[in-house]
């Protein structure tokens, strides 16, 4: 009887230690969503067709919307590229951001974002995730301390100096820091259009890190001016958009040629449209590559654009409505040269269809993807995670206020405290001129000065625009 009972005993006891060790075993976690920000280059608010354009359409965008989320009320960092960048990159408005203005550094490249700033890709690269970055950079020349590779990311492919980005068929790229010469280009040679490299570069990315968390930051140089697109987008649009908008531009013999200056454009508005349908097709082939790889339902895509439309190189944003009806374009600190489209799809955990007025931006990214990715967030940055407006899950903290600076055409200020907001021009030659006030709830496209009838707002604002600086030794005003 009692080898019985110590058999059975024995018996319990190992069917108990065999229960403990299977309930036991390491669970796998739930696998980290891989990010992809896609930013467009002077895209104005109105560019898109989900944001109302009428001349051309851009399905893949809409898509992007349609299944996600679209923002009406997202700003970008600044009015201009570097700015707006360095906005993005570390979480800070542009009265706190090292890099404020265009500022170049000779003889190639813009001014470094410091070795000592946040980051957000040293942010995903602390959180164990893959980092690459395709297009235009514009935050450090090669091997400076403000370099992709320097910043937190594995790979870069595309351009470095965004003033070469002005031209579609330049000499070369950089791969890393390494330049890729494109003897298709050399002299006047058109053979290879940049942004088709730089897509594939950005879709091998996808592929190389499919099995594990990856970061895609793609900076695309469309529409951004010159106005150059293949041939077999433009004829898409030719003689559909006229009277047709004519730029002369630089000839192979100017100096400045490929080296920033703009070419010339016989079909201005031919060319705009089959810019950005390029670009649309580049957003559908990565949802389509996602999609392929089984990836999509754990990747978070994030579209929008860097500031308001251009005027350049044969750019016609009046024609098209870029702005999207609002006051200004890029390099005005007014509604349309900062307000921007930002849609974002995340199956699963952003419900399809949403539209937002949460107002947010560009330095609300850093804090929205460490809260994702459960990241603890730098120190002394400005933005605000916005992942409950994106999920809806809980309350969305909102900002007191919302402030840029620009450092050019006499410097500008603005700050936006909820429907309020003030804009100041000619800083450097007027500092104590006043400001004008707009209500934007009332008067969206900002066309009505309302300071006298509301001096206490104009008091507040006033305050905000001395305080939410701090001065730079480089950007002064």
């Amino acid at each position: 009887m009692k080898k019985t009972i110590l058999h059975f005993s024995k018996s319990v006891i190992g069917i108990c230690c065999v229960f403990f060790l299977i309930n036991c075993q390491p669970v796998e976690q739930e696998m980290k969503p891989n990010i992809i920000y896609i930013l467009a280059d002077d895209l104005g608010y109105g560019d898109v067709s989900c944001y109302g354009q009428t001349k051309f359409s851009t399905p893949n965008i809409d898509r992007l919307a349609k299944e996600g989320i679209k923002f009406t009320q997202h700003y970008a960092g600044s009015t201009v590229c570097a700015p707006s960048r360095s906005a993005l990159m570390t979480g800070q408005h542009t009265g706190h951001t090292p890099v404020r203005g265009n500022k170049e550094h000779k003889p190639v490249g813009q001014w470094p974002l410091p070795a000592t700033s946040p980051s957000m890709a040293k942010l995903f690269k602390q959180a164990g995730y893959a980092t690459g970055v395709f297009g235009k950079w514009g935050l450090g020349y090669p091997n400076s301390e403000g370099d992709p590779l320097a910043q937190g990311f594995d790979v870069f492919y595309g351009y470095n100096c965004q003033r070469n980005a002005h031209n579609y068929y330049p000499w070369h790229l950089y791969h890393n820091n390494e330049k890729i010469v494109l003897a298709e280009n050399a002299g006047a040679q058109e053979g290879v259009y940049a942004p088709i490299p730089i897509h594939e570069q950005a879709l091998k990315f996808i592929d190389d890190n499919k099995d594990q968390p990856f970061f895609m930051y793609y900076p695309n140089v469309l529409p951004h001016a010159e106005m150059f697109a293949p041939e077999s987008y433009m004829a898409k649009y030719r003689g559909k958009l006229l009277p047709e908008r004519v730029y002369k531009g630089v000839a192979s013999d100017h100096p400045s040629y490929k080296k920033g200056a703009y070419g010339s454009q016989p079909e201005g508005h031919a060319a705009f449209a089959a810019m950005v349908s390029l670009m649309d097709d580049q957003v559908g082939e990565i949802m389509q590559k996602l999609e392929d790889l089984g990836i999509a339902d754990n990747t978070l895509i994030v579209f929008t654009s860097d500031n308001g439309p251009h005027m350049e190189g044969g750019a016609d944003p009046e024609y098209f409505n870029s702005n999207g009806g609002l006051r200004g374009f890029k390099r005005d600190l007014y509604e349309g040269g900062i307000r921007v489209p930002m849609v974002a799809k995340w199956p699963g955990k952003i419900k399809a269809g949403t539209v937002s007025d949460h107002i947010s931006a560009f330095w609300d990214m850093l804090p929205t993807f460490a809260e994702i990715i459960g990241a603890e967030q730098p120190e002394h940055i400005d933005g605000i995670s916005m992942l409950p407006a994106l999920t809806g899950t809980k309350t969305q903290k909102q900002h007191p206020y919302l402030y840029w600076e620009f450092h050019e055409r006499g410097g500008r200020q603005a700050v936006r405290m909820g429907q309020w907001k003030g804009v100041k021009y000619n800083v450097k030659k007027q500092p104590d001129a006043p400001i004008e006030l707009f209500n934007l709830d009332d008067d969206p496209n900002e066309t009505t000065n309302i300071a006298a009838q509301h001096p206490d707002i104009v008091e507040e604002l006033t305050a905000i625009l001395e305080s939410a600086r701090t001065e730079s030794e480089v950007f002064k005003f």
